[in-house]
């Protein structure tokens, strides 16, 4: 009897120790919590103050404000074992104090998350690669597609493009069984390409997940489909911290995609077309978490907001967010896609998915290089369709009101060049009358400064636009010189807007 109250006497102050660090835990979460949403509004103010132009949507900050009251009034994140205390058992403790294990770093958005990798097939980095491609898997319930999407990866790059290029796969399932044979295919059939470092595959075990039970059912949505896209959203972020360090650049793909012949050079060129131009995601697909670019420091930061806000929505509506965040207020996507949604059922339950990319084009087409320039125009522009976009891969265009006779579009080379083949297409599939019905096209030499702006002296006339467009091949033939400039002229006034949808330009 004696020794059965000295038990209940021990149960109970060990019950009240639990107590007593579950609302330390929750006090120091508290004052966390206001630090990281602090430090989100101080970086936003800097924003708009450093980028008079860039600003953060409405819609990012009304969810950014939402889910800052919601961290303070339910408690998501290391009170979950608080709030559940009379009904759940010591095992939601303990993963309660996993928890805060896991999250108490993300007051460092900079910083790596400490997560310790399983390397299933890889061998060390040599260097650091331009590219690095990301695949996170889990196994499916019909069908399996991975191998085919590595398969692509590497048969649809060129042997100086492989060099370029890392793949890093997250196995991010936790049956073992199941990783085990997809390790033994994977290294059967890419051995080579594991050895030369190309191939990394990687799990981040169990252990460092957050909870992924009794999480809210937002949207209305199953609890099975909830654990579902939380837990993608965790695979990706510890997917997205590996990669941090591996290349100068990281473009994400699902596990079920088909790749576009040499998609590394496209994707090279779009870069360079966009250079000095702020950006913090490129779109090459139009579907789900496929073919998004990203610069590679900003990887960590990507990892945390995953993260953070791990169980409120679906991956590609986060990183909607993410970009909005970073004051890139427009989606910048570039066509024609490279990368194809390949798999007939989902990884989720199973469930048929036949959505396909109508803007993907497999085979190796015809990309400008389009050299670095700085573009004016003395035309009326319309907003922010400014004369820059005419210039970008992506799918943006420049827009101005009624040109009027003389108004000129020039292009400006950095560097002079020697153009094989030009191409001008004005007007869009919805606006074909905004083209421009009267101009000429001319190229010039010898750059001076006017008025601190950099133009030609001379131009000679190419050629009148026709239909709205021009399109010239071999010039290095035809011109004798060396180009600085590219001007389109407006020959007559028109009562139409003006619809520059792009300008592309191949050099020898």
């Amino acid at each position: 009897m004696h020794k059965a109250a000295l038990d209940l006497s021990f149960q109970t102050r060990a019950a009240g120790n639990v107590i007593a660090r579950l609302k330390l835990h929750s006090s120091l979460e508290r004052m966390f919590k206001f630090h990281q949403m602090k430090y989100i509004f101080e970086t936003l103010d800097k924003m708009r103050c450093l980028r008079k132009r860039s600003t953060v949507s409405f819609l990012g900050v009304l969810v950014i404000f939402l889910l800052f009251m919601n961290l303070y009034i339910e408690d998501s994140y290391v009170l979950e074992g608080d709030k559940q205390f009379g009904r759940e058992t010591s095992t939601h403790q303990l993963n309660s104090e996993r928890y805060v294990h896991t999250f108490k770093d993300l007051s460092n958005f900079s910083g790596a998350i400490n997560v310790t990798y399983r390397y299933l097939a890889a061998t060390p980095l040599q260097r650091k690669r331009f590219l690095t491609i990301g695949l996170s898997s889990v196994k499916r319930k019909k069908g399996n597609y991975l191998l085919e999407t590595i398969r692509s990866i590497f048969e649809q790059s060129s042997y100086e493009e492989l060099k370029e290029i890392s793949v890093v796969v997250h196995l991010a399932e936790f049956n073992s069984s199941w990783r085990e044979v997809m390790v033994q295919d994977i290294t059967q059939k890419f051995a080579h390409h594991i050895i030369a470092g190309r191939l990394i595959v990687i799990h981040a075990p169990e252990e460092y997940y957050p909870i992924l039970d009794g999480l809210k059912r937002n949207y209305n949505d199953p609890e099975d489909r909830v654990r579902f896209r939380s837990k993608q959203n965790v695979d990706y972020a510890f997917l997205l911290n590996f990669c941090a360090n591996t290349s100068d650049y990281y473009v994400m793909l699902e596990d079920d995609v088909r790749c576009s012949k040499n998609f590394l050079t496209a994707i090279k060129k779009v870069i360079t077309s966009l250079e000095g131009t702020y950006w913090v995601t490129l779109e090459f697909s139009k579907l789900g978490y496929i073919g998004k670019l990203y610069h590679s420091h900003d990887l960590p930061r990507l990892a945390h907001f995953l993260l953070m806000f791990y169980q409120e929505m679906p991956c590609d509506w986060l990183l909607t967010h993410f970009r909005d965040l970073l004051a890139q207020k427009n989606v910048i996507r570039f066509k024609p896609s490279l990368f194809q949604h390949m798999g007939y059922y989902s990884s989720y339950k199973g469930a048929e998915n036949k959505l396909k990319d109508d803007d993907f084009e497999e085979e190796s087409f015809d990309i400008p290089d389009n050299p670095p320039a700085s573009l004016y125009t003395n035309m009326n522009v319309f907003e922010s369709y400014e004369a820059s976009k005419a210039y970008s891969s992506v799918d943006e265009y420049f827009w101005g009101k009624p040109p009027s006779t003389g108004d000129i579009f020039v292009i400006v080379f950095e560097n002079p060049i020697v153009i094989k083949k030009i191409k001008v297409t004005t007007g869009t599939e919805d606006r074909q009358n905004d083209i421009l019905h009267h101009g000429a096209l001319d190229v010039g030499e010898n750059v001076v400064r006017f008025k601190r702006i950099r133009q030609c002296v001379t131009y000679v006339r190419l050629g009148e636009f026709k239909n709205g467009n021009f399109e010239m091949s071999d010039m290095n033939q035809k011109i004798p010189f060396d180009i600085h400039c590219v001007r389109i002229y407006v020959t007559k006034t028109q009562k139409e807007w003006l619809i520059i949808r792009s300008i592309s330009i191949w050099t020898s």
